[in-house]
């Protein structure tokens, strides 16, 4: 019986040895993680903005902002929206990365927006060069992840997918419409919402709302029957593996208190 005792003793000193080592690995993995933040909370460095019909380095309307240590799209100076779209671009380009981003929608839609831009923004992946941008071009030839926010009413959803110049594959086949929703849930009123998106250079993108996947498509690659993007591509091959971050002004306040990205392996 005492030689049993002690067998018993040493499975369960074993299993909890074993248990605190996985677990001190995990803690060590995570800890490892490098994000590098991209917005530093104190001003616009390493940002530049882009608006229809102005040239790159314009900030319209002093639209880009920081106020209270917080990434604001500001419509305070605006009387009117009259389709000057706007891209604040991050200065480097990416690859294979996860991106997170906390975000909310505050106030009114300025006078004149559209009615899809109600509480709408995105964070523009894989996008081209802002240098490249053509002074009258509404949006950058990218994968948007479009950012939405509930209307205290109706479900809408957020991490959706809009494609500017662009395709992507889904479930095998060339997926060729505009925007798809994602299957997040609706969040209304001015909570904060984290998304996060996982890039996989040009194999796989997966998109994440408050650690849930929403949404998954592999391939992103330019639109060869678009004008915009015709002029990025290089010989026979469509696929993107690489580009700039951008996040947009739609003519609804916006605020981001977290921009970072986690570069991963190729």
């Amino acid at each position: 019986m005492k030689n049993i005792f002690i067998g018993v003793l040493a499975v369960l000193f074993g299993l909890s040895a074993t248990a605190f080592v996985f677990n001190n690995e995990e803690s060590s993995s995570q800890s490892e993680e490098e994000w590098i933040t991209l917005f530093n909370g104190e001003n616009l460095e390493g940002w530049t903005p882009k608006f229809t019909g102005y040239d790159l380095g314009v900030n319209y309307n002093n639209t880009f902002r920081v106020e209270d240590g917080l990434l604001t799209v500001s419509y305070e100076d605006w009387d009117e929206f009259q389709g000057e779209f706007g891209h604040l671009f991050y200065k480097d380009s990416f690859s294979n990365y996860k991106i997170r981003a906390e975000y909310r929608f505050v106030g009114e839609q300025v006078k004149g927006g559209e009615g899809w831009a109600i509480r709408n923004n995105g964070l523009m992946l894989h996008g081209q060069d802002p240098a490249t941008m053509a002074k009258d071009q509404e949006f950058p030839v990218s994968i948007e992840v479009q950012l939405l926010g509930g209307n205290g009413e109706d479900p809408r959803t957020t991490a959706n997918l809009c494609t500017p110049g662009t395709n992507v594959v889904m479930d095998g086949e060339l997926f060729t419409p505009h925007c798809t929703s994602s299957d997040s849930e609706t969040y209304h009123g001015d909570q904060w919402v984290t998304v996060e998106v996982e890039v996989r250079g040009s194999e796989v993108v997966k998109h994440f709302v408050n650690g849930e996947q929403v949404m998954d498509y592999t391939e992103p690659q330019y639109d060869e029957r678009d004008g915009t993007a015709q002029p990025l591509i290089e010989g026979d091959n469509l696929l993107i593996d690489s580009g700039t971050i951008s996040i947009q002004a739609e003519s609804h306040p916006t605020q981001f208190r977290k921009i970072e990205v986690l570069p991963l392996d190729g």
